[in-house]
């Protein structure tokens, strides 16, 4: 496997790839797209943070990219919708700068409040600058919080511990939501009414792209502050100039720009109001380095075991419900498998989970059974566009939860159909991952293992001549396990210790009664 890191990522989440037996290729950021493309083109996973882009046509030729990694909260330079098609799952890590971007926005805020860079370059050139520069107490101010997620809830505290007065306007949060925090909610009209500062902690979308336009800043309080540290674009820049010069905004302070790196010519570099800093929210050495961590773990565990945590185009998962999915997980893609070899065109998949499942989220499970059936006949067929890919093959995909699972603390049961023939599989955990009836014939076996599956006439000597006939052919059997189908026919799943190849496959095949014999 090949990561790929740009941007700086931290070393200490490089290091836990290298210890993965990974080969990471580390590189400043990539901006000519024909540059990225070649780059991609030998690589597993991608790792950027806000500068390098990752867009449709970079992802075009880049066959082997399973996940692409963005070291930090925000995912709008990753085009999610084009890696989504392509099977290609989006991670973020945004747990790991949580306290960097909310000390930053507070530290912006005070900034505001006493005039520090004005302050600091007057005493640098040689004045000292008291004169004119008045500024305010936070104690007892209304700050104004528009996102109260993981950041937007820390400047919140934080703010609430210096004095200040703080309500929010979440756009992601039910109006249920209001007087159930320690942060009374209120519409959005009215947080801008009211608030003397307005911080910014929400991700640019396409509905909130522009949210503090010319028309919501001039409902602000004439004099009241607005702070962007979240992503740029949620303030439009333009009326932001005009309300500032026209001194209907006292000041702003900007960390997110539309255009990063701003461009030497912006007018907003030359105004007096602005605090500007470079996109600094994330950049302490606490945080990268946790970003990088939690990014390598996820991406590692991802590509190894279809572990969905930190995935934006993934259904979430609690961590609760992690641990319960996380050893089902090397099953399903092992049933996956098997199943693609019973009926190599599926047009029907029923699945049931069967049995105590009130703890267990199917979704990913499910996803990840689908993505092994198909991606037998193609690599790019992931968790992230298996139910799409179901969809447009025609596989209709029907999944039940509950009932008896026949003595099994969970029993998953799946049905595969062609339209002309069906075969059942059921398996369990239940000591170990493994089959135990298929085509309701009793049979043991674990599918992550060398097995060959048999059907023979049910008639004295088969089992001995199948074992001399592998013995012979130098196959160690490792478990034999037969179950009579009533039919006057036999099944039975042979463990063995290795691949057997096409030569020895034949010759088995042509043994007297032997009727079939299928390698999983």
């Amino acid at each position: 496997m090949k990561v790929l890191a740009c941007d700086g990522i931290h070393d200490d989440g490089l290091a836990l790839f290298r210890d993965a037996g990974w080969d990471v290729a580390i590189s400043d950021p990539i901006k000519d797209p024909d540059a990225l493309v070649l780059a991609l083109a030998d690589c597993d996973a991608v790792l950027v943070r806000s500068s390098t882009r990752i867009t449709l046509e970079c992802l075009q030729d880049a066959a082997r990219l399973k996940v692409i990694g963005r070291a930090g909260a925000g995912v709008d330079t990753i085009d999610v919708g084009a890696a989504t098609a392509r099977g290609i799952a989006v991670m973020n890590a945004p747990d790991g700068n949580t306290l960097a971007a909310a000390e930053h926005a507070i530290s912006l805020l005070f900034a505001l409040a006493r005039h520090i860079p004005e302050a600091d370059a007057g005493m640098k050139a040689g004045g000292w600058p008291k004169a004119g520069l008045i500024g305010f107490e936070l104690e007892g101010k209304k700050l104004g919080v528009i996102g109260l997620g993981r950041i937007g809830g820390t400047v919140a505290r934080k703010a609430q511990g210096i004095g200040m007065d703080v309500a929010a306007f979440d756009p992601f949060l039910p109006a249920s939501a209001a007087g159930k925090g320690s942060v009374p909610l209120k519409t959005l009209e009215d947080l801008l009414a009211w608030a003397d500062v307005v911080t910014l902690h929400i991700p640019r979308t396409k509905e909130t792209t522009n949210l503090l336009s010319e028309e919501r800043m001039r409902s602000m309080k004439r004099g009241a502050y607005v702070i962007n540290a979240a992503r740029g674009g949620l303030v439009d820049e333009t009326a932001l100039l005009q309300l500032l010069d026209e001194g209907h905004l006292a000041g702003a302070a900007l960390d997110t720009f539309v255009t990063e790196p701003l461009p030497v010519d912006s007018p907003l570099r030359a105004h007096a109001n602005l605090i500007l800093t470079p996109h600094l929210g994330a950049s302490t050495g606490e945080a990268q380095q946790a970003v990088s961590t939690i990014l390598a773990r996820q991406v590692i565990d991802f590509v190894a075991t279809g572990a969905v945590a930190g995935c934006v185009n993934l259904p979430p998962l609690t961590a609760e419900a992690a641990r319960e999915v996380g050893p089902w997980m090397p099953l399903m893609t092992s049933l996956g498998r098997l199943a693609a070899r019973l009926v190599p065109a599926p047009t029907r998949l029923d699945i049931t989970y069967a049995g105590r499942t009130d703890a267990l989220d199917t979704r990913p499970l499910t996803r990840l059974l689908v993505a092994s059936l198909l991606g037998v006949h193609s690599s790019r067929v992931t968790p992230v566009n298996a139910l799409a890919e179901a969809a447009g093959r025609g596989l209709v995909v029907a999944e039940t939860v509950g009932g008896d699972g026949d003595g099994f603390d969970r029993l998953l049961k799946l049905r595969v159909s062609d339209g002309k023939r069906s075969r059942e599989i059921e398996a369990t955990l239940h000591r170990g991952p493994r089959v135990v009836r298929m085509d309701g014939v009793e049979i043991e076996f674990d599918p992550q293992a060398h097995v060959l599956l048999l059907r023979n006439e049910d008639r004295p000597g088969m089992v001995g001549a199948v074992g001399s006939q592998l013995g012979t052919l130098g196959i160690n059997i490792v478990n034999f396990a037969l179950g009579a189908a009533g039919d006057g026919q036999a099944r039975a799943a042979i463990t063995v210790d290795r691949t057997v190849d096409d030569a020895q496959l034949q010759a088995l095949r042509a043994m007297p009664g032997v009727l079939s014999l299928a390698q999983v």
